[in-house]
């Protein structure tokens, strides 16, 4: 993979559009990427990881803040990348998911991802879905985002926590970079075979159980198995057998000996029955005999009865014809009194007379045929009187209408009026809130840059009373400095002046004088009070060197504090520090104002809505009203000439009573009273002809009956239960005689006629107890059996189950076994599970790569050193990475190398991983690759070391690219992408060395 060009758009800190041209910041195979803290830097990063997999390293891509803050309103974040990838140039751009502000309205709408691929070489499809450039960039790459974010990003602080971490913590970040899935699924394959082999096992020993208890239920105990339950369930089967056969012959028995009683107690009840029948047979007889002069009386009351019965029913016949002729009679008097007090009813009734003729019944008929004529036209008349009154309260209901519809109409005119200048007021207020919202990313960036020089300019003010302070301990230490160069120097030259003195101090009789030579010493100096010794002058060049250092410190800090204030100068423009307050203060207040109103956006255009909504409204509803009102006016006028129509047209109907209804009233009362005369007169007429007919009838039929007068049959009747009775009791006398003879005459009965009476009690306790033994022995005879047969079932299964376990007790341990091992438990003594161990190959490959590296850096000092061995506690071994000295020959933990020592290692280790990731993904080439921070923790000589193995990582035409902020990397890197930072978004400066 190698970079050709990157163009960033609205990204993270960068506000406008920059590019980097890779192929000329690379053409020496290393360039440095340098800047501020929080310029970008790492975002120039960002960018690239998220053109190739739509996402960035590490804890950043959960924010989804990819659109820059310094972004004008609108602005899209696009990043575009060319690059080369296993031989195919091509070009990708991307847009993350962001947020924009809405068009129309307030607040925001969410902006999906999107991305498109272009092959540059002119070979193969563009695409343009996020899942095929994804899918097509994994295939190109041969790596995941993880993977590419660690061996092509190295992150230097990751690799430090990943040296330094445990077995579990290094595992997790190993199986992120090495695809070792298929690896887990051979352990889960085995966990899981182990489950369903345990539950299987389980499941059959469950059946077992399940089966001796069903032995132990079936043969009656409640103790478990011996040691062999499938021996102790055929002992159990032949108890049960004894058992059975010790019931079956008891049963034959018992069932011997209640054959015989139960013979017994038949005999005897047959007998006694016998006996019981020939008694109630004579008894049945005497009685027979004794009531034959009450039966002849009976039979004679039942037979007149009979005869007097046509006789009876003719007289009752005749007394209600004339009962009938009277109730008539009556009737007709009531009614006619009822017609004569109706007016028109008298004239009507003077004209009859008794008995009816035909002439005054169709003198009734027309009379009645008249009236319900009357009738019917009245009744015409009084339903169109009601309409009228439901006409006359629909006018009041009209009229109260036209009232208020007038009243509305009024009301709504004048709201009408009202509201143009409502509508004029709420447009205002919306545009000055729009205007106020669409200012506040420009005025929360004027608040921005205020409140930083506001900071600046106090933070400068204090730097120049401190600088002041220092510049004025630069003066003293220099002041210091210089009297101790003059105390000493002042003391070198006494010291050298008195130099003779000293000399003659260490001469000593006989030894050769160390200037001249001579054993003789006849004059030797003498020391004077201005005499300085070695001592004197070792003191004074300390104090001297003591001063200087002082004043080289004091002097740093001076330029440090210099450098502060330049910057600082450049952040408030050097202005007063209350007129920026005053300015900071004054765009909070105009910031605020805006987002009040901003806030009020959303609420005043749905008030400015609302009072449109409100002016259609009325419009609409002032032309309802109109058309209502006039429709409403129209009905009244029609519906006035219509009831006063109707009122004429009842007041003529009314004729001389008070009303309609009155009139109708009383025509009624007369057709119904003058109806119901005509019937009732007939009625009268015909019941008294009948009476006549019936009473002659009934004194020839009772002279025919054998009654010499009519009261006599009627004497004679006797109810027809009353007949029923004296037939049956008639009846009953006869079938008792025949049934108690026919039983006399049977040869049984007449058998037992002299025998002895007998004694069923004894005989039926005999045959009850005879009984009750054979029940409990069938009890027990089927118990046993029953025992027995369930015995001989649940055995049988218990053998067949117990024969089957044997093999998958022997396969389960087995696998369960293997499982184990593979897990990096039971047998494996390294605690090694499957992926742990190709984890363990993976990390020794790297420490090989790794070793190579640091050893280099560190001028042959250190190594890694991988070790297998199990973790503390029985955790999982093989991930052990430890470091050797091979100045002391000691191999000791990575946690106790210095920081220098530590950047050295973890760059090694992420170089190594990133060569055997490389492999691992088929050998691709990584063209280009970053290095993070972590110089400035290195000596020069060290910092050599290191630059000589990145001189080898560009061998080939690879491109290294440092991140880092140490001065010295400018000075030996002459190819540098500079980020710069401002006020208003991060830039880029290309320096190609």
């Amino acid at each position: 993979m190698r970079l050709h060009r990157l163009e960033v758009e609205a990204f993270g800190p960068f506000a406008n559009s920059v590019e980097v041209d890779f192929d000329r910041l690379g053409a020496d195979g290393l360039f440095l990427l340098h800047g501020q803290t929080g310029a970008g830097k790492t975002t120039v990063l960002d960018a690239v990881a998220f053109a190739l997999y739509g996402t960035v390293p590490g804890a950043r891509k959960d924010g989804k803040r990819l659109l820059s803050d310094h972004a004008q309103a609108g602005s899209v974040p696009t990043v575009t990348l060319e690059v080369t990838i296993s031989g195919r140039r091509l070009r990708l751009v991307r847009s993350p998911e962001f947020e924009r502000p809405k068009r129309r309205g307030s607040g925001t709408i969410k902006e999906n991802a999107k991305a498109t691929l272009t092959w540059l070489d002119g070979r193969g499809e563009h695409l343009s879905r996020i899942p095929d450039i994804a899918e097509e960039i994994g295939r190109l790459m041969g790596m995941s985002a993880d993977q590419f974010f660690q061996v092509v990003l190295l992150p230097q602080g990751e690799f430090a926590r990943f040296l330094r971490a445990d077995n579990e913590e290094r595992g997790q970040l190993l199986e992120r970079l090495f695809d070792t899935t298929r690896f887990g699924t051979v352990e889960e394959w085995f966990l899981n075979r182990r489950r369903a082999s345990a539950h299987d096992l389980d499941e059959h020993q469950r059946s077992i159980d399940v089966l001796i208890a069903k032995v132990a239920t079936a043969a009656g105990i409640e103790g478990g198995a011996d040691a062999d339950p499938v021996t102790w369930a055929h002992k159990l089967e032949e108890e049960a057998r004894a058992t059975r056969d010790v019931a079956v012959e008891d049963l034959e028995k018992v069932k011997s000996d209640a054959a015989l009683t139960r013979d017994a107690l038949a005999q005897a009840r047959r007998i006694l029955e016998l006996q019981k029948r020939r008694a109630r047979a004579e008894a049945e007889l005497a009685a027979y005999e004794a009531g034959a002069s009450e039966r002849a009386v009976l039979a004679a009351e039942v037979a007149a009865a009979r005869r007097a019965e046509p006789v009876a029913v003719v007289v009752r016949e005749a007394n209600a014809a004339r009962d009938k002729a009277a109730t008539a009679t009556r009737r007709v008097a009531a009614i006619a009194d009822r017609l004569c007090s109706t007016a028109g009813g008298a004239e009507v009734v003077e004209q009859l007379s008794w008995p009816p003729n035909s002439e005054e019944r169709e003198h009734l008929r027309t009379c009645i045929r008249s009236w319900r004529d009357d009738v019917v036209r009245l009744d015409g008349v009084l339903a169109e009187a009601k309409v009228g009154d439901r006409l006359e309260v629909e006018l009041g209901r009209l009229r109260a209408r036209e009232v208020g519809l007038a009243d509305t109409r009024a009301e709504l005119a004048r709201e009408r009026e009202e509201l143009p200048g409502a509508i004029r007021v709420a447009e205002r207020a919306l545009d000055e809130a729009e205007k106020a919202r669409v200012s506040l990313p420009g005025l929360e960036d004027v608040r921005a840059r205020a409140a930083d020089a506001a900071a600046a300019a106090v933070e400068l003010r204090q730097c120049r009373d401190r600088r002041d302070e220092l510049e004025r301990a630069v003066l003293d230490a220099r002041r210091t400095h210089q009297d101790a160069r003059e105390h000493w120097l002042t003391l070198l030259q006494r010291r050298i002046l008195g130099m003779a003195a000293e000399l003659a101090g260490t001469l000593e009789d006989g030894q050769p004088c160390q200037v001249c030579g001579s054993v003789e010493h006849p004059d030797p100096a003498a020391e004077s009070e201005l005499s300085v010794t070695k001592a004197d002058e070792d003191v004074a060049l300390a104090a001297e060197q003591k001063a200087a250092a002082k004043v080289n410190t004091a002097a740093e800090a001076l330029a440090t504090a210099d450098r502060t204030i330049d910057v600082l100068v450049q952040r408030c423009g050097d202005g007063d520090a209350d007129h920026l307050g005053a300015e900071l203060a004054s765009a909070e207040a105009a910031l605020r104002h805006a987002s009040e109103l901003g806030e009020q956006a959303a609420s005043r255009a749905r008030h400015l809505g609302e009072l449109r909504d409100r002016e259609t409204q009325l419009h609409t509803r002032s032309h309802d009203l109109a058309v209502e009102a006039a429709t409403v006016a129209e009905k009244i006028t029609s519906g006035a000439a219509q009831l006063e129509e109707i009122r004429a047209r009842v007041r003529e109907a009314a004729g001389e009573d008070e009303s309609p209804a009155a009139r109708r009233a009383r025509i009624a009362v007369l057709a119904d009273a003058a109806s119901e005369l005509l019937d009732a007169r007939d009625e009268g007429a015909a019941a008294e002809s009948s009476a006549q007919e019936l009473a002659a009838k009934a004194e020839l039929l009772a002279r025919e009956a054998g009654f010499d007068r009519t009261s006599d049959a009627v004497a004679a009747v006797r109810p027809v239960a009353r007949q029923d009775e004296i037939d049956a009791r008639l009846t009953a006398a006869r079938d008792a005689e025949v049934g108690a003879r026919r039983i006399l005459d049977e040869p049984e009965i007449a058998a037992v006629a002299d025998a002895a009476p007998v004694d069923l009690v004894s005989v039926q306790q005999a045959h009850d107890a005879a009984t009750e033994a054979v029940d409990v022995a069938v009890a027990v005879a089927s118990e046993a059996e029953r025992r027995l047969l369930d015995l001989e079932r649940f055995v049988g299964q218990l053998e067949r189950a117990a024969a089957a376990i044997a093999p998958m007790q022997a396969e389960h341990e087995e696998l369960a076994a293997l499982a184990e091992v593979i897990a990096g438990r039971g047998q494996n003594s390294r605690k090694m599970s499957l992926r742990s161990y190709v984890l363990a190959a993976r990390l020794e490959e790297v420490a090989v790569s790794a070793s190579a590296r640091l050893s280099r850096m560190s001028a042959g000092r250190y190594s890694f050193v991988h070790t297998d061995e199990a973790g503390p506690r029985g955790r999982r071994g093989g991930l052990g990475l430890d470091i050797r000295d091979d100045y002391t020959g000691v191999v000791r933990s990575a946690k106790t190398l210095s920081g220098g020592e530590s950047f050295l290692a973890s760059l090694s280790l992420a170089l190594g991983l990133a060569d055997v990731v490389a492999a691992e993904s088929g050998g691709v080439v990584l063209d280009t690759m970053f290095i993070d921070e972590g110089f400035g923790t290195l000596d020069a000589d060290t910092l050599d070391s290191v630059m000589g193995v990145l001189d080898e990582l560009r061998d080939g035409g690879r491109v290294v690219g440092i991140v880092s902020h140490v001065d010295e990397m400018r000075q030996r890197i002459p190819s540098r992408l500079h980020v710069i930072r401002g006020r208003t978004g991060s830039t880029l400066e290309v320096i190609a060395g």
